[in-house]
């Protein structure tokens, strides 16, 4: 018997199934009140280090966190500029303004959503120029150095990081990966000639475990996962006050420390990922077939040939979002908008003097997106009714709502 009410994710089934191993998490913790840090925390550090085949992981306590701590550790500074993508959540943008930078963005491509590489090289050409003291890449619009890029590998699909790359490098910039919707995602590297995992690419990544994400904590957790040894340390100290022993501060930072139970929790469910994640895939791939015969109608999702996707969310576009959106609704299924107003035109960044027209393939998406609903257990009588749903709405529909570009 299909369920009338087609959710837009379930929490409840994965923890339902693993109840067994989660309360054991906590069971233990309460026998050796090994709360914060200790062996737990390791075991995760270690296996999700080896999930992402990077040296390194450390544990901290949530995604924003994470990137906050990566950028600094990176060496990014007060007064620098970071280059990211209008279309994220704000955490993005929240931990470069934390780390005391100013975000600068770069459009996306209108077929992936993520960081478009062309703009980011007329970027660098256009929009900066080099110190002739000391040879830095000067933003013009702030006058401030730009030491860093972003890549967000939004909606589990990874940005085009082989050109993202060599850009960076040219210029003397960090790359550092906001992989906070990639959990497992792969990109093939033309330049190494082989499969890369999200939060291996870059100087450091970051990744989220909000309950909702492919690996999610039952509460709040992050992680940064980096190859170099100096990084990781000087994550390690960040998140513990600055520590180096206890009482010992080499710098001031932050309470940012994993929680163990968390840890425990994450431990149980990344056995599962790679499962949770092909199931993901499968269901992406029943979408595309039920609504490929109305793909001139709506836009579908599209996987690059050099990405291997993990659809934290998927997301098609419509002309008719809104109206579209409230028939689903209507029909008891349940949608998402990631995400309505692109960075740059919400009201936290007013002061940074951006405009409409300046990011218009950000400010379309945010016009068109919806995300279906999409986890692991979804069913596909539930697909099919949302593919129902849809095509019902469309055939009531007086114009076409895609345009030949985005397909």
């Amino acid at each position: 018997m299909v369920n009338k009410r087609v959710p837009f994710v379930d929490l409840v089934a994965p923890h339902h199934e693993l109840e067994h191993d989660l309360v054991s998490v906590f069971r233990s913790a309460l026998q050796t009140a090994g709360f914060i840090g200790g062996p737990m925390v390791e075991q995760f550090e270690s296996e999700f280090a080896q999930f992402c085949d990077t040296q390194y992981c450390i544990g901290v306590g949530n995604g924003t966190d994470a990137l906050r701590f990566a950028l600094l550790a990176a060496g990014i500074r007060t007064g620098d500029a970071v280059v990211t993508v209008p279309n994220t959540f704000i955490a993005t943008t929240e931990a470069i303004s934390q780390a005391g930078a100013v975000p600068e963005f770069v459009d996306v491509d209108e077929q992936t959503s993520n960081m478009d590489v062309t703009k980011l090289r007329e970027y660098v050409e256009t929009r900066c120029y080099r110190d002739g003291s000391n040879g830095r890449l000067v933003s013009r619009r702030t006058g401030r150095s730009v030491t860093a890029v972003v890549p967000v590998h939004l909606y589990g699909q990874m940005a085009d990081m082989d050109p993202i790359v060599a850009i960076a490098d040219a210029n003397g910039l960090v790359v550092v990966e906001d992989a906070c919707q990639a959990h497992g995602a792969e990109y093939f590297s033309a330049a190494e000639n082989s499969w890369k995992k999200a939060g291996s690419i870059g100087k450091a990544a970051a990744f989220s475990f909000y309950p909702g994400k492919n690996l999610g904590a039952c509460g709040e957790a992050g992680a940064v996962t980096t190859n170099d040894e100096t990084v990781a340390r000087i994550v390690r100290m960040i998140r513990d006050h600055g520590q180096v022993r206890k009482y010992y501060h080499s710098i001031e930072g932050y309470n940012g420390r994993l929680d163990a139970i968390q840890a425990g929790i994450l431990t149980a469910k990344l056995a599962h990922l790679q499962d949770w994640n092909e199931k993901r895939r499968h269901a992406a791939d029943r979408y595309q077939e039920l609504l490929d015969v109305i793909s001139d109608r709506v836009a579908l999702p599209r996987s690059m040939s050099w990405s291997r996707d993990v659809f934290h969310l998927y997301v098609i576009r419509s002309e008719d979002r809104d109206q579209l959106q409230g028939h689903l609704s209507k029909s008891s299924i349940d949608t998402g908008i990631h995400y309505p107003i692109p960075l740059h035109l919400q009201e936290a960044y007013r002061h940074l003097g951006y405009r409409i027209g300046d990011f218009p393939v950000a400010e379309r998406l945010a016009t068109t997106i919806l995300s279906l609903p999409m986890f692991p257990t979804l069913q596909p009588e539930h697909q099919l009714l949302v593919a129902t749903h849809i095509r019902e709405f469309l055939s009531r529909s007086s114009h076409y709502s895609v345009t030949a570009a985005a397909n």
